[in-house]
């Protein structure tokens, strides 16, 4: 039933969302429930319907007061608005609150303080020591053998000799050429770990920046991004993400109703144990579109949930289509440890080409 149906809940949206958060939100789920993109007409009447309703100022406020504001029926016996049962009254200036996990109840927590702070790459420092080392065992191969060598084992000195400083050139030269590599990320990313400009507006983001920065971006090599393009997008896609060497979270943040959520193995959102029709999110294809981006790179997505209004709200967080969906201290305790089973790399070749993909920088 219509009656039924919260709109700030179909759309997804806090209760004091700006009508420029509605209009984007509309826009977001009519690419996905329209019936030419395999939605049902009636269920985009009640999206449209939800969008004319908060994006107007007056029927937005007698739709607060708990009285249905659809547009009369054209014609002269137009019935006047009836009240509309209202099934979710949230708290308006509800916040939930902030990630409280004690960080000594972590097991990856004692790597955040005793781990120094690494460098970009991994520099073959022992490269030429290694080779010179193999060229000064062939070269003291005489010193081992009488003074007068046969016309075989001569050559096969002379062969080896040639080999072992073919090798410490070799080596010299990946030392050589890591070595300017590390110069010049140390020079484009210094002692940065936190790129992007974290959306503050939106309640859940606000609060999951804050989450980042205090817990996950504490890992020795943990890069903190915000607001992500996705490969082939120019729109900030992706909340926010987490680099820890080779591997890759994706992180979008949501305030929904309490209730208990799970993600379907195609990817189906699932409160309560019912389809979930009052949101939705593109995330599994983000992942997607990373893997196939970073194809040496671990890629996976978080739907990091925050309750809308007071109540308890858990997750199952098994993974549908490669993202899962986490209450703040399960995140933290679960995609910390994944973390930081890699948190003594930075690649720089990964670092830059998800640093691309950040869309605003912070002014300078």
């Amino acid at each position: 039933m219509v009656d039924d149906v919260d709109y700030y809940e179909l759309l997804g949206v806090r209760r004091d969302a700006s009508a420029a958060e509605v209009k984007s939100a509309f826009r977001a789920l009519a690419k996905v429930m329209h019936p030419d993109a395999g939605g049902t007409a009636g269920t985009f009447r009640l999206l449209k319907a939800a969008y004319e309703t908060l994006a107007d100022s007056a029927r937005r406020a007698e739709y607060d007061r708990g009285v249905a504001t659809a547009a009369p029926a054209p014609g002269p016996a137009a019935r006047a608005p009836r009240p509309r049962r209202r099934m979710y009254r949230d708290e308006p200036v509800f916040v939930p609150p902030a990630c409280d996990v004690p960080p000594a109840s972590l097991p990856w927590w004692h790597l955040t303080k005793h781990q120094p702070r690494i460098g970009y790459v991994r520099t073959p420092g022992h490269a030429p020591a290694v080779g010179m080392g193999v060229a000064a065992v062939v070269l003291t191969v005489p010193l081992l053998v009488p003074d007068s060598l046969p016309p075989v084992l001569l050559v096969t000195w002379l062969a080896l000799i040639v080999a072992a400083l073919a090798v410490a050139v070799r080596l010299a030269r990946r030392y050589m050429s890591a070595a300017r590599a590390q110069r010049a990320a140390q020079a484009e990313f210094g002692e940065r770990t936190v790129f992007g400009v974290a959306d503050t507006e939106p309640v859940g983001e606000r609060l999951t920046a804050g989450l980042l920065v205090d817990y996950l971006g504490r890992l020795p090599g943990a890069r903190v991004f915000h607001g992500l393009s996705r490969p082939g997008s120019v729109f900030a896609d992706i909340d926010h993400a987490v680099l820890c060497g080779r591997r890759l979270v994706l992180v979008e943040s949501k305030l929904w109703l309490p209730g208990h959520y799970e993600i379907d193995d195609d990817g189906s959102l699932w409160r309560n144990g019912h389809p979930f029709r009052g949101g939705t999110t593109d995330l599994s294809a983000a992942v997607a579109a990373f893997a196939d981006h970073l194809p040496d790179v671990d890629v996976r997505g978080v739907l990091l949930l925050y309750p809308a209004r007071a109540g308890e709200l858990t997750t199952d967080p098994t993974p549908g289509l490669g993202v899962s969906a986490m209450v703040p201290a399960d995140f933290v305790d679960t995609i910390g440890t994944w973390l930081a089973a890699d948190c003594a790399t930075v690649d720089h070749h990964i670092l830059r080409a998800v640093r691309a993909r950040v869309v605003r920088e912070p002014a300078a």
